[in-house]
Order: structure tokens, then C-alpha cells, then sequence
């Protein structure tokens, strides 16, 4: 989403994430510390190497350490070896944490100690507002950093990063412009229009559009489908899109009283009354398995929802997706890299990540990874343009998802939307398709929210 950030006291973090992100304790940040630093495979999920596979000895040659969590490709997308070329004194090597729940707890333990930090780390999207307001201090202010361009960045991506005295900690990665993709073939076979723009005309404007086509879908739905994936697939799309959310401008708590919020919940729990929606819970093993079995016909899709699918679906399932428009323009997830100022090679790493988070980098790590750049130079390249998906087809996904990233509302992130969007999913809306009825998932989900808020 845009961002308008809360007062600087107020401000800590906000939520929307490609994986499942639950808020974290800082307890466990002691325990996951080693995590953030080893250089080989842990029990966490963490993986690390270089850009040639951790064959090279790097002997003569400065390491730029990359601390990352989830897979952000740059590697896979070749970018490490590119830049290694460009500057053969400079070896790349990253070790990554595989969910950015248990990455994150660990990298705010060593900010706060000032110590063990790499020469990069990323930040979530979700976590940027809270490093911004108690961590600023701990980073390079790449306002200052020769050769960074603001004018590069969308406006309200650049001001994520950025604390309200003008510095900015970070650079922006990618952003997460919000479609719909649907399988063609489950839309013929019960009667909806296949064609993209039909089917974005079906919902254009109005969420209420979507569960109505949802509606219709059911009358014929091929026998097991559901219309969409989750219940929180469907919540967290709509309150993306949404100009207020969980709290006003001067940070005050406002998701009980906000209208759109309980608009989004209560249209949601309609969907999943009616049947319209999976049981299911994004990002869990039994949710990757709907996909392969083709058990639903739309999921609320950033571009690397793609890849999710395509990790995720049969091979026969090639070409039978499609994208269309939203029915309102939202964002989900987006990363950042800051330069801590105690890493070993600051400079080294101020002119690495400079290059690495310009537009023509940005557009080659779409063209490969599916991470929609926030550069909007980047979306006239030809990289971006071209760009198509095996899972898609001819779906023009660049020019697409272009679109969609011009339709993102600014919205203020709040300390603690992490915990109130958790709640009004897990605790919320998916207990609906469970058999509670709306009203009483609502008062679990606020009563679980105002508990942890109050923690």
C-alpha cells in the first residue's frame, strides 16, 4: 500500500506480505540470532551461499555480506554475478532466513545491540514503519549516498523508508500492485467470460462486484471448486485497498470504528457463508495443495503470486491462468535494503545496493522473479513490457500489473496493523468457515486483537 506515515512517536510497523508474517516476540530474537549470522543451513529454514554457489575463495577481494529473508532473487536472477563482473574485486555472498517471522526478531536484537549486522539487510514492508521510528539512527541515510536518484523511487515508496527529519534508510525494492488471477478453464465451465477484460468488467469498482461473480460462479462451479482461495486472501485485498484502515493520521487506533474495516470483514464473512470461499489458511501446506488440485478459481495476486502458483501447480496447469484487474487497486508486500553503519563495508555496500535497486535491475529481477520493480522507469523496458508468465500464457503480466501499481491508494501504516490484520484473519474470518457466525468471529477477533495491543 502507499503509505502516509504516522507521527514519528506513534509510528512502529505495518502488515501485507507475500509470506504469512504473525507478530513475533523479541524473546525469541536471542535463540534466532545465530541465525542471522551463520553461514551454513539451521534448523530455521536459513540458507546462505554466493553468487557462484560458494565455490570461490573470495581470496583478494572485499565479501559483501547480504542479510535477506524469503527468497528476493537476486541471485537466482543472476545480479550477483553481474555486478561481480562489473567490479571483479567485489565478491557477493547472502545468507537468507527462510520467513521473515523468524528473520525479523533477530535483526531488530543485533540493531538494538548495534552489533553482528551485514554489510545489507533487508526489511519487509511490513517492518519498515517500526525501523524507521527506533532503528533510523543505526543506518546509512542514503539521502546523502552519491548517485542515488529519489526520483527513481515512487514517491510514497521513497517516504516509507524515510523518517519525518528527511532520512531515508533504505532503498526500495519491490512493491506488490494487486490483480485478480483466475483459471480460464473453471471460469468456462461455469459460464463466466474468460476473456481479461470481460472478466475485470464483471467486478470493476466495487469488491461487492467480486462476490457477487462469486455468486454466480457457485451456480455452476465445477464439482469440489471453490470462487476464491481463503478468507484472508479476500479480507487482506480489500483492506489494501482501502485509503483507512486500523488507524487515522494522528495514531489513534481506529479499526473498531472504521467503517471500511468492518464493511471488508462483514463481506467476507458473507463470502464464506455462502460457500464461496476455501477453508484454508494462505501459505500452509494444505493451501499449496488446493492449488495443484485445482480447487479454486481466484486468488487475490501481487506478481509474485505467480510464482507461488507456478511453484505450487501441475504442469498441465500451464497456460490455463489468467490476470485481470482488481476491483480496486491495492499493494501487497515490498522490501527495502539498508546499510547498517557498523558493517564492515559501508561504502562497498552503499554503491552495491545503489546499483542493485536501479530500474534497469529492478525490471531484469521482474523479468526472472515476478518482484514488480518501484521504479517506475523500469515500466517501459522492455523487460517489463515482454514480460509473461508460463502459468499465464499470452497475459501481458508486465503492462498488467503497470496498471495496477498507477490504482495504489496511500494509506497510513500504523504500529501495529500486523497484529490487527493477523487477528481479523486467523481469528476473524476464518473461523466463519468454520460455522461461527459473523458476529461472533468478530468479537473473538477484536477481543484477540485488543489483547495483544495491549501487550
Amino acid at each position: 500500500m502507499r503509505a502516509r506515515l504516522l507521527p514519528h512517536s506513534r509510528l512502529r510497523s505495518s502488515g501485507g506480505t507475500p509470506i504469512a508474517r504473525k507478530a513475533v516476540v523479541l524473546a525469541a530474537a536471542v535463540s534466532l540470532g545465530a541465525g542471522l549470522l551463520a553461514g551454513c543451513s539451521s534448523d530455521s529454514g536459513d540458507k546462505s551461499g554466493s553468487s557462484d554457489g560458494g565455490s570461490g575463495d573470495g581470496k583478494g577481494k572485499t565479501t559483501i555480506t547480504m542479510g535477506l529473508f524469503g527468497t528476493m532473487g537476486f541471485k537466482e536472477a543472476g545480479l550477483y554475478s553481474e555486478y561481480e563482473k562489473l567490479h571483479p574485486e567485489i565478491k557477493i555472498q547472502e545468507t537468507v532466513v527462510e520467513r521473515n517471522e523468524n528473520y525479523y526478531p533477530a535483526l531488530v536484537n543485533h540493531l538494538t545491540t548495534n552489533s553482528g549486522l551485514m554489510d545489507v539487510q533487508a526489511i519487509e514492508v511490513g517492518n519498515i514503519a517500526e525501523v524507521v521510528t527506533s532503528q533510523a539512527d543505526k543506518f546509512v541515510d542514503f539521502s546523502k549516498v552519491s548517485g542515488v536518484d529519489k526520483s527513481n523511487w515512487l514517491d510514497w515508496k521513497w517516504a516509507q523508508a524515510t523518517t519525518q527529519d528527511g532520512q531515508t534508510i533504505g532503498l526500495g525494492t519491490d512493491i506488490g500492485p494487486t490483480a485478480i488471477c483466475y483459471r480460464k478453464d473453471l471460469f468456462e465451465k461455469a459460464g463466466l467470460p474468460t476473456d481479461r477484460d470481460e472478466v475485470g468488467k464483471l467486478w470493476a469498482g466495487d469488491w461487492n462486484k467480486f462476490v457477487a461473480a462469486g455468486e454466480q460462479y457457485k451456480k455452476k462451479a465445477p464439482s469440489g471448486t471453490y470462487f476464491m482461495d481463503s478468507p484472508g486472501g479476500l479480507i487482506n485485498a480489500i483492506l489494501a485497498s482501502e485509503e483507512n484502515k486500523f488507524y487515522d493520521s494522528s495514531g489513534k487506533v481506529i479499526y473498531k470504528t472504521n467503517p471500511a474495516v468492518k464493511a471488508a470483514f462483514d463481506l467476507t464473512a458473507r463470502a464464506a457463508q455462502e460457500g464461496l470461499l476455501q477453508s484454508q489458511q494462505q501459505f500452509q501446506t494444505a493451501w499449496n495443495q488446493t492449488i495443484a488440485n485445482s480447487k479454486f478459481a481466484t486468488v487475490a495476486c501481487p506478481p509474485w503470486m505467480l510464482g507461488t502458483i507456478k511453484g505450487n501447480a501441475k504442469p498441465d496447469a500451464a497456460g490455463k491462468w489468467d490476470v485481470a484487474i482488481a476491483p480496486k487497486g491495492g499493494n501487497w508486500g515490498g522490501s527495502f535494503l539498508g546499510v547498517p553503519k557498523s558493517g564492515k563495508h559501508v561504502k562497498e555496500a552503499e554503491a552495491f545496493i545503489t546499483w542493485l535497486t536501479a530500474p534497469e535491475q529492478q525490471a531484469k529481477l521482474f523479468a526472472v522473479q515476478g518482484s514488480f520493480p518501484s521504479a517506475p522507469a523500469a515500466y517501459d523496458m522492455s523487460a517489463v513490457t515482454d514480460a509473461k508468465n508460463e502459468m499465464t500464457g499470452d497475459a501481458p503480466t508486465g503492462k498488467i500489473f503497470a496498471e495496477a501499481a498507477k490504482a495504489i491508494p496511500t494509506q497510513v501504516i500504523g504500529p501495529k496493523d500486523q497484529i490487527v490484520q493477523q487477528g481479523l484473519t486467523d481469528n476473524g474470518v476464518f473461523l466463519v468457515t468454520k460455522g461461527k457466525s459473523p458476529a461472533d468471529a468478530w468479537k473473538t477477533a477484536t477481543k484477540t486483537i485488543d489483547n495483544n495491543l495491549e501487550k
